[in-house]
């Protein structure tokens, strides 16, 4: 494993491959597969290590974090809020405005087809272009 660039520091991806095995437990599982489904069905993510540890998935933005606490694994969608859950995976973080969460428990199964139309749906949110504002009335007049 290299150290990635002295000026930049460690790379991201490899900061993120030393997480998924460094617990020792089964929340390592969990991380390295809702990494590989990421990775899977965005070849195009971008990962990132942000806050000290947290690793971080992007594509035109923040898609969502992956963090581990001592009873979950934490999947915080950061535009979770904008898109319909009808299967119920999102489980946590339920009263945001913006950010909904996954939490996954020891013993849990990922639901690979639900979660993989949660990637695409982010994707798809992210890469939404807003349309451009005019200012004014919108109509131009000669004289």
């Amino acid at each position: 494993m290299s150290s990635g660039n002295p000026a930049t520091g460690p790379i991201p991806a490899e900061q993120i491959d030393v997480r998924t095995v460094e617990i020792g437990d089964w929340r390592d599982v969990i991380l390295a597969r809702v990494r590989a489904a990421i990775q899977a069905e965005d070849p195009d993510v971008q990962e990132e290590w942000k806050w000290r540890g947290v690793p971080v998935w992007c594509h035109e933005g923040m898609l969502w974090t992956g963090e581990t606490y001592k009873a979950a694994v934490k999947l915080t969608f950061a535009k979770g809020a904008a898109f319909p859950d009808p299967s119920g995976l999102f489980n946590a973080r339920l009263d945001g405005n913006v950010r909904c969460a996954i939490d996954f428990h020891e013993g849990e199964e990922l639901d690979g087809e639900t979660f993989a139309a949660r990637i695409r749906a982010a994707v798809t949110l992210n890469q939404a272009k807003p349309a451009t504002r005019r200012r004014g009335s919108g109509s131009a007049t000669t004289t």
